[in-house]
């Protein structure tokens, strides 16, 4: 088919807007799957993103459409994951595209992922197509959502189509949007060969896959691709289109959307934004925007039963294989025996995989708190990253130590901003700007150290929003900051798996908070356990679980005190060698009593 009769395009939008409804019933009406195939959310292959309302992996389709002219169009729908986490992701699938539809919940409005989307697709320059969805509820504000949208993208109010993907209202006029607004792809198939990897997958059989856009030239089995992020080449066996599954196809030119199969067995190969071409038409330039994805969020996993060790490894590899953003190494702790330092994209990525491990694999995990990334500078001036706060050097030797810090973008209705600023400025947040998208919702755009908002941040903000705030956040750098790393003693033994880098102003509190949550939750032992909170060798707070004594006189009838006497001093002598070699179990709830620290 002519490039002029192909439209590349993906769908943005906020969390439970409707994207993956919308995508049924375009599947729906092109005829790319007969009634009999049709489910909801037909592009969400995971049992977790149908019970979460979330796209988590990417799914590109494509479909065919017969216009009213009688001209048959290609639409290659690009579905991009809908959460911050992956906001890298969803700017390389906005990359691959030339049009974007901008839905928008009738009943909502514009939120923060709204936003957040909306400026990545103006940077990759596409064409906004903007859409309020479920107009049909009796809950709609179709006025108040069309200034919101008029707002945001500067657009008219005859460019916003009202749809309502459920029932099929307006669906005609987004495939008229799509064909008259959206540019077709140039035709650019006689230069040197350039594709655009935005996502990939696994096969047991064939290897990775990687999902390319081409740019420029062509691709044909046969041919030798390489790669620019590492230059290896491997020789295609086969290209293809999506149709659901992978329908092979003799060329991918210039405009189309499809996948590669070349044998390549190892994942970290596959890198989303990096560029193929072939040593048979070879590019000297690599397309713009690649940048490798760094882990921001780290947290140790271990298997509460010791000999599932192996079958946490194996798991773990299986997992890597379809999302190479997941990065592990092996570690061993005192407290927790061995276990993996896993580095994830941030909190909602981390629940995803403790989620699929517990399962699909049927293991039971212990996740330690999750910790940053900090850059810590030593007296020779060098820099090493810590990911742990067992990595972080002695005291004596540290110059300075970086947080990361992101921008971050809250929308609200504008009743609640007072206490979403205190919460903000608690969490050591530097205010910036507040804009109002209309009367009733305001933007507020701040400064926050990731460290303080992977906790219970999110949380805290829908509590005092009655759930109608939303947030998205983007790093920013690496600024200097009063941390330090607070350990905690048991029993005069630092326990690994409850050691925290906090903000020196808040170390005390959270010294105190440690040591009194610990106290209930570490069983009595028979001799006095001490637990103690300590910045370097100095201790801060400190709190004593009882023994528990056993009454050794309950024999003694009357008598002479002295016989008494005999008996406790000789229970004394034995609690103090008890004491002596006594070893304390921490239980798995008692590690993570740094997660239940409130900070009011």
């Amino acid at each position: 088919m002519k490039t002029i009769h192909i439209r590349n395009f993906c769908i943005i939008a906020h969390i439970d807007h409707g994207k993956s409804t919308l995508a049924d019933r375009l599947l729906e009406e092109t005829s790319t799957l007969k009634k009999k195939d049709m489910k909801a959310q037909v592009l969400d292959s995971m049992d977790l993103e149908r019970e979460r309302g979330i796209t988590i992996k990417s799914h590109p389709i494509q479909m065919h459409y017969t216009h009213t002219d009688g001209v048959e169009y290609i639409f290659n729908l690009i579905d991009t994951p809908g959460h911050v986490d992956f906001s890298y992701e969803v700017s390389r699938s906005l990359a691959a595209c030339e049009g974007a539809l901008l839905l928008v919940d009738a009943a909502q409005g514009v939120e923060a992922q709204t936003v957040s989307n909306t400026y990545l697709a103006i940077e990759n320059d596409l064409v906004l197509i903007p859409v309020i969805n479920k107009v049909d509820l009796p809950v709609a504000r179709v006025e108040e959502v069309t200034r919101q949208i008029v707002e945001l993208i500067g657009c008219e109010e005859k460019d916003i189509i009202s749809s309502s993907a459920k029932s099929g209202i307006g669906i005609p006029d987004i495939f008229n949007a799509i064909i008259n607004r959206i540019p077709a792809p140039q035709d650019q198939s006689g230069e040197p060969t350039r594709a655009l990897i935005f996502d990939s997958m696994y096969d047991n059989y064939r290897g990775a896959i990687p999902y390319v856009r081409v740019f420029d030239g062509v691709l044909k089995a046969g041919m030798s691709a390489q790669f620019f992020a590492h230059g290896d080449s491997y020789d295609i066996t086969e290209v293809g289109h999506f149709i659901l599954k992978h329908v092979k196809t003799d060329e991918l030119k210039a405009g189309d959307v499809g996948y590669i199969i070349a044998s390549i067995r190892d994942m970290g190969h596959i890198l989303p934004g990096d560029t193929i071409t072939v040593k048979e038409n070879i590019a000297e330039e690599r397309l713009p925007g690649f940048k490798k994805v760094k882990p921001m969020v780290f947290s140790g996993l271990y298997p509460a039963e010791a000999d599932d060790y192996e079958q946490l490894r194996m798991a773990l590899d299986k997992l890597k294989l379809n999302d190479a953003s997941l990065d592990y190494i092996p570690e061993t702790s005192e407290a927790l025996g061995f276990g993996f330092r896993c580095g994830f994209l941030g909190l909602l990525h981390l629940e995803i995989i403790q989620e699929r491990l517990e399962r699909e694999f049927n293991l039971t995990l212990v996740t330690t708190t999750p910790n940053v990334i900090y850059q810590v500078e030593v007296g020779d001036g060098q820099i090493i990253e810590v990911d742990t706060p067992a990595k972080m050097p002695v005291l004596g030797e540290i110059n300075s130590i970086r947080e990361p810090i992101v921008t971050a973008e809250i929308i609200t209705p504008k009743e609640f901003i007072g206490g979403i600023m205190s919460l903000c400025q608690k969490k050591r947040g530097i205010y910036i700007n507040t804009q109002y998208l209309s009367p009733e919702k305001a933007q507020l755009h701040y400064e926050l150290p990731l460290g303080e908002i992977i906790f219970d941040f999110y949380d805290k903000l829908k509590s005092i929003s009655k759930g109608y705030a939303s947030f998205d956040y983007d790093f920013k750098e690496f600024l200097d900051g009063k941390l330090q790393k607070l350990d905690i003693l048991i029993h005069g033994e630092p326990v690994d798996a409850l050691s925290t880098i906090c903000h020196a102003d808040d170390a005390y509190h959270r010294g105190v908070a440690l040591c009194s949550k610990l106290k209930e939750l570490i069983p009595r032992q028979m001799f006095d356990v001490a637990i103690q909170a300590s910045l370097g060798s100095r201790v801060i707070a400190r709190s004593t679980v009882k023994q528990v004594k056993k009454n050794v006189t309950a024999k003694c009838y009357g008598g002479d005190i002295s016989r008494k006497r005999k008996l406790w001093e000789k229970q004394k002598k034995g609690k103090k060698r008890m004491k002596m070699i006594g070893k304390v179990e921490v239980p798995q709830e008692a590690l993570l009593a740094v997660l239940q620290i409130d900070d009011d």
